[in-house]
């Protein structure tokens, strides 16, 4: 791996405006804000994903060469647009950023770790199924069902109005700790976003 290597940031969710609100779409809301800041617009690719490519970090030899994308397919078939685009993009393993929600984590709290399980979460799992485990994600905690509602409703539900109220700044919090792991590192990273 050099300083060379592009970056792949796959933002999980799951496509049409539906879902868009969803807290299982909170990966997409996070890829929807770094491409923003990359000043670019996401196109459609032959991978079944939505890309933008830019650079991440002060211009210079510090810089990085970024792909974010927001994989076409459903949520639990991630794995085969993420693998054609790290195939397309030349991309190391280890320089794919997954960004998704978490059950266990508490409401807007992060949590940067590179490789393990994928918790129960159809996204990781297809991703790990394709690629392996040895890949960096960025856990983005939504909390976990009240009452007795099922994981599955609680998840594919839009925040409620009082979540809404923080989300843009949890949005903007994740996305600084994405730019962070692809210019300083993860555990610079993990320091500093890790709660």
């Amino acid at each position: 791996m050099s300083d060379a290597d592009p970056w792949l940031v796959v933002g999980l969710g799951n496509p049409g405006p539906e879902y868009a609100g969803n807290r299982h779409n909170v990966g997409f809301m996070v890829a929807d804000l770094l491409a923003e800041r990359m000043g670019g617009r996401f196109k459609a690719h032959k991978s079944r994903a939505q890309v933008v490519e830019g650079r991440c970090g002060a211009p210079g030899p510090g810089s990085r060469r970024v792909v974010v994308a927001k994989p076409s397919s459903y949520m639990n078939v991630s794995g085969g647009p993420t693998t054609a685009l790290r195939d397309f993009y030349k991309v190391p393993v280890a320089n794919i950023i997954a960004i998704h929600d978490e059950l266990d984590i508490d409401y807007g709290a992060l949590r940067l770790k590179f490789g393990g399980g994928d918790n129960g979460h159809n996204g990781l799992k297809s991703i790990t199924k394709s690629l392996g485990a040895e890949y960096h994600r960025v856990r983005f905690g939504i909390g976990r069902p009240p009452g007795r509602m099922q994981v599955a409703d609680f998840v594919l539900k839009d925040f409620s109005s009082a979540e809404r109220r923080e989300l843009d700044y949890f949005v903007d919090r994740a996305a600084d700790a994405v730019e962070t792991l692809i210019v300083d590192g993860l555990e610079r990273a993990q320091s500093t976003y890790n709660s």
